[in-house]
């Protein structure tokens, strides 16, 4: 038997998830440069998730003017010189 669509949560994947695939982990610590070649895939070390959060509304508003803001100060030095 199905959910109705209205019982079913909207982001049900946008969630961030607390573990992760054997996989994923390999590619977190070969980026960090903690798997050495020949290593066993098993017995892994623990790696820390990161979660990503969303921006709040007032929070993107704000980085948007400031980064406004240092542009116009970026052309207004390059018109002194």
């Amino acid at each position: 038997m199905s959910i109705d669509k209205s019982l079913r949560r909207k982001n049900q994947l946008a969630r961030s998830r607390n573990v992760l695939t054997r996989a994923e982990r390999i590619k977190i610590l070969q980026s960090e440069e903690r798997w050495p070649e020949g290593r066993s895939p098993f017995n892994l070390p623990k790696v820390r998730v990161v979660k990503v959060g969303k921006k709040g509304k007032g929070k993107a508003k704000e980085e948007a003017a400031e980064g406004a803001e240092a542009k116009a100060g970026d052309k207004k030095e390059a018109g002194k010189k």
